[in-house]
């Protein structure tokens, strides 16, 4: 498969997938838009797709794209979302098509205005992902989705610049698809997964990641998004969450130790236990800030905090460190791990504390940079 450059981004080729998301701000609102990308890409977002629909919208891309540069991020990628007429905004508004670092081009509602945006990106040396989604199309998928790849091809566009996708809502119908696609292209382009209005909350999370986790086993996949409906108050950056912890529980990719917890039971102290578990991975990510610069590796640390003796010497001694509290009929002591072993017992009131300060020395001394 060829490496796809997305900005300063490579996908395909055996790079990690990569996590998209995108903005759902008026593009035309360029400080609105910029500050959402931004924050997007803070939360783990590596390239960010906008709407670009209006004349509005398209004369605010390069302004986006300089406030980007002048806020330290330059790297972003900005993906140009185009339907019925991005022929003729890529036309008119030749700095936005500059700007744009791929265009995302359905051809199921381009009508012929798809050849001339291809011949857009091949004049501005820029990836294009052709993405149909069954909403927008009455032909077969894959069928549609290779013989627009085709087209864009003949017309000059190389296959180190084609991303192709094919969305759905549907779980079994989006697996069966992506196979399918998988398997007629031959390794040819680089693949973009996503559940396509999968519904919001758990309903969207759940689903898409019983989507994506399935194609992503087999190997099929180079980027992802995970597509939620905000609830109301939700930051979209929930969507790229979901996109890490997905990736990370499938080891495909690591953004932060992986603390493993129970979920307690009527052997449990449940209060408090629910307590530690909370504040310890509080404190994992209030840190790792400052522990991905200073502690590289660190992202792949396990921590386990279980809640009574049943599983917790088991799960501590396949952890990096781990405490396991007392049930509520044992005795009050908090046995801790470090590298499989047993290392010391925690008693007192304060047992949260001690374990947050020998969870810090134990990041410090194993993944500091005189330990590499």
């Amino acid at each position: 498969m060829p490496i796809v450059k997305i900005g300063k981004i490579e996908i395909g080729g055996g790079n990690p997938v990569a996590i998209q998301s995108m903005t759902d701000t008026d593009t035309a609102d360029a400080n609105a838009t910029a500050a959402q990308c931004m924050e997007l890409a803070d939360a783990g977002s590596e390239m960010v797709r906008i709407t670009v629909n209006n004349e509005a919208a398209a004369k605010a891309v390069p302004v986006i794209r300089e406030i980007l540069d002048s806020k330290g991020y330059e790297e972003l990628p900005l993906i140009g979302d185009f339907h019925y007429n991005g022929h003729e905004l890529l036309t008119d508004f030749p700095e936005m098509a500059k700007a744009l670092d791929k265009y995302r081009i359905n051809p199921g509602n381009s009508g012929d205005g798809f050849e001339k945006m291809i011949a857009i990106a091949i004049e501005n040396d820029k990836a294009v992902r052709i993405g149909l989604n069954w909403g927008s199309t009455d032909k077969d998928m894959v069928q549609s989705v290779l013989e627009s790849a085709a087209v864009a091809e003949k017309l000059g566009l190389p296959q180190n610049k084609i991303v192709l996708s094919a969305k759905m809502s549907d779980v079994q119908d989006l697996i069966a698809t992506y196979k399918e696609l998988s398997d007629k292209m031959g390794g040819r382009y680089a693949l973009h997964l996503g559940l396509t209005e999968a519904g919001s909350g758990m309903q969207g999370v759940v689903s898409s990641a019983a989507a994506l986790a399935i194609l992503l086993q087999q190997g099929i996949g180079d980027t992802i998004r995970i597509s939620i409906t905000p609830e109301p108050g939700q930051a979209r950056t929930a969507e790229v969450i979901a996109c890490k912890n997905l990736l990370q529980s499938m080891g495909l990719r690591h953004f932060a130790p992986k603390i493993t917890s129970c979920p307690g039971c009527g052997r449990t102290e449940s209060s408090y236990f629910k307590e530690l578990a909370k504040e310890i991975n509080d404190f994992v990510d209030d840190k790792m800030s400052d522990w991905k610069n200073d502690y590289p590796g660190v992202e792949k640390m396990k921590v386990a905090v279980m809640g009574c003796i049943v599983n917790g010497p088991g799960e501590s001694r396949h952890a990096d460190i781990a405490i396991h509290l007392p049930g509520k009929n044992e005795d009050k002591m908090a046995p801790v791990y470090m590298d499989g072993k047993y290392t010391k017992t925690l008693t007192g009131e304060d047992i949260g504390k001690q374990f947050m300060t020998i969870l810090e020395d134990y990041v410090k001394s194993k993944y500091g940079i005189s330990n590499q």
